[in-house]
């Protein structure tokens, strides 16, 4: 029985700090109050003065209480009878069903030794060409999607949630509003996705502090089943609403605050949980898609301008749309040359010929004279804004690949593409 304390010095917005020895970092404490038992986790050690976040809020608390340390780090059930169940961010059932207490892991680990993790090179299908086509998704990839509020980055991760080829899903929600989870959890069951899936949720009306362990809770299940050879997707939304709890936090314990006020450490802090993005030797992998709003429409916000240096690319949402220009995924290269031999040029020249549509846009809306290649331009460019720019499209990659040749071929000749005479000989669709 580890030694309770009942000298609490201070009680501020949900962390409370006590005396105690012997405490280390992330450990686990109960403390016992006229409203019960409620959890709480070190986040900072001084000497002897121990700061703990209480998990369902302080109210209640006195100072007089007794808190007891656990002598470990907060656990989280693992195994098969997660999938299709609904937890909150501490890890309780939210759909009714019973309390898990077996095949219990510890969160917040190490990620994987750099040395020790397997370069990527297979991709992972979504059936969204803008995705598949121009900037595949690799296992084991960590990648942000980049938006602001309003646009439909949630439906973005249910639809891939629903048709990626994958084993199971980990869905981690942070600051959702009531609808955006309900969303989701209908969506998924209707879909029948939901049997592969585990939801961890922390909605808006939910304590701030359960918001941080959302995606430790969720990676350390995923680092289990992938450890036991299954691929993981782990999609979490929103990371922005994690760094504005990262923010609320170190402002109540009155640490010296950084660049708007979040905390020094938001760079680590965001990169401790992309860094578990992994491919085991011999096991599964690990894959992480996490939305990052950016308040304003700025790039340079702290949040996505930090996450842009730990992670491998950003697709960008905006305009119900993902863009083009500004998304990219650092490692296609590693498996676009592996899916079929024309994947490298219909990506290039479609891109390339897109760009020269914007511009032939640009001009018409000031009025200069279009020429016959100008209105090529035109019409190639909205064919491609409806047929594989549009969200709604669901198709493989090799049907998106068909798709471009034709768009291609109902606004060119070959020799107007670029592309080289021998992809385009094996290709170019047959009248």
């Amino acid at each position: 029985m580890q030694k309770a304390y009942t000298n609490i010095i201070q009680i501020a917005g949900d962390v409370i700090t006590v005396e105690a020895e012997g405490v280390g970092y992330l450990d686990i404490a109960e403390i016992t109050s006229r409203r019960g038992v409620s959890l709480a986790q070190v986040i900072r050690i001084d000497s002897q003065k121990i700061f703990l976040q209480v998990f369902a809020g302080s109210r209640g608390i006195s100072t007089g209480d007794k808190v007891r340390f656990l002598g470990h780090p907060m656990r989280v059930a693992t195994g098969d009878n997660l999938l299709g169940r609904i937890f909150n961010g501490n890890g309780l059932p939210l759909d009714h069903g019973p309390v898990l207490s077996e095949d219990l892991v510890d969160i917040g680990g190490p990620p994987v030794n750099p040395v020790k993790r397997i370069i990527p090179d297979k991709m992972i299908r979504t059936g969204i060409p803008m995705i598949d086509v121009f900037n595949s998704l690799v296992e084991s990839q960590k990648l942000p999607i980049f938006s602001i509020a309003g646009e439909p980055y949630n439906e973005l991760l249910s639809r891939i949630a629903i048709q990626v080829e994958i084993d199971i899903i980990i869905l981690g929600g942070m600051g959702l509003k009531y609808d955006d989870y309900l969303f989701f959890k209908e969506t998924l069951n209707k879909q029948g996705a939901l049997s592969r899936s585990i939801f961890f949720m922390h909605t808006a009306a939910d304590p701030v502090v359960e918001c941080l362990l959302v995606p430790d809770i969720a990676l350390a299940v995923a680092e289990d089943f992938a450890l036991k050879g299954k691929r993981v997707l782990v999609l979490l939304s929103d990371m922005t609403n994690f760094a504005d709890a990262l923010k609320e936090i170190s402002i109540t314990m009155e640490q010296v605050p950084s660049n708007r006020g979040y905390p020094g450490d938001l760079y680590s802090q965001l990169a401790s949980r992309y860094e578990k993005a992994v491919d085991f030797q011999g096991a599964g992998s690990i894959t992480i898609l996490a939305v990052t709003t950016m308040p304003g429409d700025d790039v340079t916000h702290p949040v996505p301008d930090n996450t842009g240096y730990i992670t491998e690319g950003q697709l960008y949402l905006k305009g119900s749309i993902i863009e083009p220009f500004g998304s990219l995924s650092r490692l296609k290269q590693q498996v676009n040359g592996k899916t079929r031999s024309d994947h490298r040029a219909i990506m290039d020249m479609m891109i390339q010929l897109f760009a020269s549509y914007r511009q032939a846009i640009e001009k018409q809306s000031m009025g200069f004279q279009m020429s016959a290649w100008d209105n090529k331009l035109l019409k190639y460019g909205k064919l491609f804004e409806d047929n594989l720019m549009s969200l709604k499209v669901n198709i493989p990659l090799e049907r998106a690949l068909d798709l471009g040749w034709q768009i291609l071929a109902d606004s060119f000749s070959p020799e107007e593409t670029g592309i080289k005479r021998s992809i385009i000989e094996q290709y170019w669709p047959k009248k």
